[in-house]
């Protein structure tokens, strides 16, 4: 299967630094893919290369969406045309509208796809109103999946932490997607919010074909949900495999697990 994702030889440097060191990597259709490593080895630089943040020193980034299949190269865009070529991610630090509703927070991910302009919005004819009553249902559909369905008039600040987290992963959904990327979605999660989130990402996986790659520390979680694993140190990718595999790869063992784990 071709893949949707294609990074290769994806390098970053700032100044002298070279924070990513020609790292391939790809995602097929359907897939969870992990990306670990120890703080510092530079995935979200590598999440902020694909998604228009830094534009690359070298390599290429292609995606070849499902509907159309056609590869593109999308170095260099910037984040919102990668949003609207379908990557959507969330951030390790939270970065909700803590002011508006959790309603609002999922609208505002729809709004790459609306077809309103200034003139539509100022205007407000019939069609501009039929569309931002489209916009509320698919909002609040996205949310009863996403499980906060119940909170849909609460402000962001008010809801739990773990909450919030799925607020994130439900305004990334509202872009209509085909791949999600999830930068340390457990973070700061308790036990039950962390298996909370795993089932949810199992069901995005399922129900919407969406596929998922993410970064993540909580090593349980990772080989729980992944179907592969690419594991960077220093900049570099020092493996890649099924779960069985990088849980008994003496590098990876050595780099960042520190010890064999149970896949």
């Amino acid at each position: 299967m071709e893949p949707i994702l294609d990074v290769q030889q994806l390098t970053m440097d700032f100044g002298g630094l070279r924070a990513l060191d020609k790292v391939d990597l790809d995602v097929r259709q359907g897939e969870i893919v992990a990306l670990i490593g120890p703080n510092g080895a530079g995935k979200t630089t590598f999440f902020n290369c694909i998604t228009g943040i830094y534009n690359p020193t070298g390599g290429d980034v292609m995606i070849s969406p499902p509907k159309n299949g056609a590869a593109q190269r999308i170095n260099g865009l910037k984040p919102n045309r990668v949003t609207e070529k379908g990557l959507a991610r969330t951030f390790q630090n939270i970065r909700l509208f803590q002011n508006m509703t959790v309603l609002e927070n999922v609208m505002i991910g729809c709004h790459c796809r609306m077809k309103a302009g200034i003139l539509g919005a100022v205007l407000r004819g019939i069609s501009t109103r039929r569309e931002e009553e489209a916009v509320v249902q698919k909002s609040y559909s996205i949310l009863k999946k996403i499980g906060l369905d119940k909170h849909v008039n609460d402000f962001a600040k008010n809801l739990p932490y773990g909450a919030q987290r799925r607020l994130e992963i439900a305004r990334a959904m509202a872009t209509e997607p085909f791949m999600l990327l999830l930068d340390e979605p457990a973070a700061g999660m308790n036990p039950h919010e962390t298996q909370e989130l795993d089932e949810l990402i199992l069901r995005i996986r399922e129900s919407e074909g969406i596929s998922i790659l993410l970064i993540e520390h909580d090593m349980k979680l990772v080989m729980s949900l992944s179907d592969r694993i690419f594991v960077m140190d220093y900049g570099k990718k020092i493996a890649q495999g099924t779960p069985a595999a990088i849980s008994k790869n003496s590098d990876v063992i050595k780099a960042y697990l520190g010890e064999e784990i149970d896949a």
